[in-house]
């Protein structure tokens, strides 16, 4: 006797549940230029390494006599896999089977996915496409009425909770997204939408019928809205650039809150200084600059990736390496509001600081920060309030800060650039003060402007007075500033800098205070 029968059943169940919804199912997948989640997780990982949990999870059918004829799997495929090297866990929705709305096998290993990344402390994937439950039938009958959840559960979102606070969470839009999924997907650290996707929390059948808005998927949640609107950091052309953002974002960070950020052998010379850094700043303070040139310029090269850069446009965040060091990056970009933080820019730098003191990243900030945007509609945004809330977040910030005043520093806007015990560097380009000078000089002198005889005259006298009184070299001589430096010496300077805090930032490993919000 042995277990052959057996062993041959699960055999075809393996190989049914490899089928997902069928040949014609995924055949529609293909045809709307999608991939399937197998074929997701395959070009996303390292060759071979998928290593599938419940793959027997499903429902199987059987012929009059007791033997298999077919096998519906859970659509929602999970499991550890490698990912240049490192293990993550990774799962996703099958849209072959129900459009990825989920069967009871399929819901049960999407809950678990969280789970799994927690106790085994390792990265999270999610490849997100489908939709949340589906309206239940109306047959009359009490049995087929949905029970729900028994009172005593642990709560759904328990875990996608705690997983924030624990180890890196990186998701992917890659089709149509709405309900439970779509709130999994922004529960994230990092989320990328393909540009043919959409996110949705509701569609726009249920939109019109409810609001009367008659909308098309993209124009409810398309990848263009949800860029302005934060609620997805990046966007790709193709489903393949989609997962090569997911593995370059998580090459920055380490594997759990446990450890650091890996860092890699640096081909950069650390001592390199970028000539075009003398003059990047114009003499001229109302003539704008490349920020972007700047930060691509001090850090190691090509290792800027840029996160969330549509919303909140006046503030630059993202990852970069520092002579191979994993750092956080913030910058003011003073083509967008000349650099103001506005209510949207506020929660951008909030979740950011929230994110980088999380996982260990020492955050650099090169600072061109004109204060808080100003007028009625700032107002009517709360700009005050987000923007305190995200000095508050950099206040309480754990890990190391480094601060490169390039150019303005004002108002209490400020403050949001600078965190507890920070290394400070200014340029001799840099300008400080309660207000810009064309907003001190209009508040101060408004009656003898409108007395002179040449109003701009005067004007332009007192402007030229009042920014001559703000040079950086009055905060240098008082130590305001660690050090004045020549543009060039940045990198350098940073680079040693990182030398001086290894120490602080090896007894810093665990969890931090600071929550991790979507």
């Amino acid at each position: 006797m042995s277990w052959e029968k057996e062993t041959d059943e699960i055999r075809r169940r393996r190989e049914l549940a490899l089928r997902q919804g069928g040949e014609e199912a995924v055949r529609r997948q293909h045809d709307k230029g999608r991939l399937t989640i197998r074929e997701r997780i395959e070009r996303l990982t390292d060759e071979g390494s998928f290593r599938e949990l419940g793959q027997g999870a499903g429902v199987p059918h059987f012929d009059e006599d007791g033997n298999l004829t077919d096998f519906e799997p859970g659509n929602y495929v999970l499991g550890f896999a490698r990912l240049n090297g490192r293990r993550i866990a990774v799962g996703g929705e099958d849209f072959t089977l129900k459009g990825g709305s989920p069967n009871p096998a399929g819901l049960r290993k999407s809950v678990y996915a969280e789970e799994l990344a927690l106790q085994y402390k390792v990265p999270l994937v999610r490849l997100h496409e489908g939709g949340g439950g589906s309206v239940a039938g109306s047959s009359g009958k009490k049995a087929a009425r949905p029970l729900g959840d028994p009172v005593f559960s642990t709560p759904r979102f328990l875990s996608v909770a705690q997983v924030l606070g624990e180890v890196p969470v990186a998701t992917g839009a890659m089709g149509p997204v709405a309900g439970l999924p779509a709130a999994r997907l922004v529960a994230s650290h990092f989320s990328v939408m393909v540009e043919s996707a959409q996110v949705l929390i509701a569609g726009p059948k249920v939109v019109e019928r409810a609001l009367g808005e008659k909308l098309t998927k993209e124009e409810l949640g398309g990848a263009d809205v949800h860029a302005k609107s934060g609620v997805i950091d990046n966007v790709a052309a193709t489903e393949e650039e989609a997962l090569a953002e997911i593995a370059r974002f998580l090459s920055y960070v380490p594997d759990n809150v446990w450890s650091l950020p890996p860092r890699i052998d640096a081909t950069d010379n650390r001592e390199r200084m970028d000539e075009a850094l003398l003059s990047i700043v114009p003499k001229d303070r109302r003539k704008p600059f490349a920020m972007r040139k700047i930060v691509k310029s001090v850090m190691d090269e090509n290792s800027f990736f840029e996160m969330t850069k549509r919303f909140g446009p006046s503030l630059i965040t993202g990852l970069a390496r520092l002579n191979g060091v994993s750092v956080g990056v913030i910058a003011n970009d003073c083509m967008y509001y000349v650099g103001a933080m506005t209510a949207e820019a506020a929660q951008k730098l909030r979740r950011f600081s929230d994110f980088c003191n999380t996982f260990h990243l020492p955050i650099i900030s090169f600072v061109d920060e004109p204060g808080f945007m100003i007028g009625s509609e700032s107002e009517k945004a709360a700009t005050i309030r987000h923007g305190t809330a995200a000095i508050a977040a950099v206040m309480q910030s754990r890990v190391p800060w480094a601060s490169v005043i390039v150019h303005k520093v004002f108002g209490v806007a400020g403050a949001a650039h600078f965190g507890p015990g920070g290394f400070v560097l200014s340029w001799p380009s840099a300008a400080t003060g309660a207000l810009p000078v064309e907003g001190g000089v209009a508040v101060a002198f408004a009656r003898e402007i409108a007395a002179a005889a040449d109003p701009d005259a005067l004007r332009k006298e007192l402007e030229d007075k009042l920014a001559a009184g703000q040079s950086p070299f009055p905060r240098a001589e008082g130590f305001s500033v660690h050090e004045l430096i020549d543009p060039r010496e940045t990198r350098p300077r940073l680079c040693d800098w990182l030398d001086w805090i290894e120490p602080r930032r090896s007894v810093a490993l665990g969890p931090f205070a600071t929550t991790m919000r979507p």
